[in-house]
């Protein structure tokens, strides 16, 4: 029996029945023309709902926020219906879902953005990145991307309005609340990373400029929803999408401080998952948890003992398993028993039907 990950755990206005998170996983399975979520998606995530707390896959914010296929949106009236049959779905079955907000900057093509030239922090290309596209099949074709132009402060604004209306959105379409992704090589961390961004005005240069974009959506969301219904999500030592800082302790100490100015609900640190990746250094671990004094939620490579470790240690609230649960719908039940896990099909991650989305056996024995 794991019993921390089984404490209860307060998260803003929710009472946690775990300490088991369900994270953000890109599926591709919205509904086209319009990138709507549907009956299938709001099935999948029903099925799921033992998790503590299940933050939805990420969702763009507006048509030039999108990097891939059959991703879904949040800021149309047929998007807000749509995840209103997910979150009404969740809640029948007594779980928590917070919608993660996405903007993915310069990590896409034209063809999925109205053929629209990217925006990013600066005119940059991410290099050695693909993105898929709709290519006419069932089956995603995967492309270079482009270079980006560098954001105006009037893009700057604007987005910062797009990210406001799309946490009201998601509260609108019954969302517990928000997840900002500032994770993994998207808009956010193209400011964040000083290899992403050569900006030469207050949005670039030193750690607190870097952060100034961060710091300014968080507060617009907070102001929007309340800081209770916020959380944030960071990638200190991952390079995806070709992101990379010159020095992560400084720059992701620095933003865990910051965003607890903000008094956001939780930080949600994605560790680096890979096949002989490294560890994320224990000092880092222990400054992030003198700086924040919210929930932390880490994921990784975390297995149910590493898990239940990590949060008897202090230094973690909660824990993030990816694709465990795309194969496990019944994941936190078979921890609690000691169940086998069953493993996914890689070949049905993204795009498709209910093939390895929905027919993955909901009880383990």
């Amino acid at each position: 029996m794991k019993e921390s990950l089984f404490q209860p755990i307060q998260l803003g206005r929710n009472t946690l029945t775990n300490r088991i998170v369900m994270p953000p996983m890109t599926r591709s399975r919205a509904s086209q023309p319009g990138n709507v979520a549907n009956e299938m998606m709001a099935k999948y995530y029903a099925q799921r709902a033992q998790a503590g707390l299940i933050v939805a896959e990420g969702t763009q914010i507006s048509p030039m926020g999108q990097g891939y296929a059959w991703t879904p949106g949040i800021y149309s009236p047929e998007q807000i219906a749509g995840w209103k049959l997910t979150t009404d779905a969740v809640h029948n079955n007594g779980g928590v879902i917070f919608a993660q907000l996405w903007h993915v900057g310069r990590v896409t093509h034209p063809d999925n953005i109205g053929g629209q030239q990217p925006i990013s922090s600066s005119a940059l290309k991410a290099e050695n990145v693909k993105v898929f596209i709709d290519n006419g099949t069932q089956e995603p074709g995967f492309v270079d991307v482009v270079e980006p132009r560098a954001m105006t402060k009037e893009d700057i604004k604007a987005v910062i309005e797009e990210y406001r209306q799309a946490a009201l959105n998601a509260i609108e379409a019954g969302f517990d609340g928000i997840e900002l992704h500032a994770a993994n090589g998207y808009l956010i961390n193209q400011f964040i990373d000083s290899q992403a961004n050569n900006r030469t005005d207050e949005y670039g240069g030193s750690v607190e400029n870097r952060l100034r974009f961060l710091s300014e959506v968080v507060a617009a969301l907070v102001e929007a929803i309340g800081a209770d219904r916020v959380g944030v999500r960071l990638a200190p030592f991952t390079s995806l999408n070709g992101t990379v800082d010159a020095n992560p302790v400084e720059t992701y100490t620095a933003a865990a401080a910051l965003l607890d100015t903000h008094k956001i609900v939780y930080l949600h640190i994605a560790e680096v998952d890979w096949d002989d990746a490294p560890q994320t250094p224990a000092g880092f671990k222990q400054a992030v948890r003198e700086a924040f004094k919210g929930v932390l939620i880490y994921a990784g490579k975390y297995t149910p003992d590493t898990a239940e470790q990590a949060v008897k240690d202090g230094l973690v609230d909660m824990v993030g398993f990816g694709r465990p649960f795309v194969a496990n719908p019944d994941l936190p039940n078979r921890i609690k028993h000691g169940y086998p896990l069953a493993v996914h099909d890689p070949a049905t991650l993204f795009g498709g039907d209910e093939k390895g989305l929905t027919d993955y056996c909901e009880f383990a024995r």
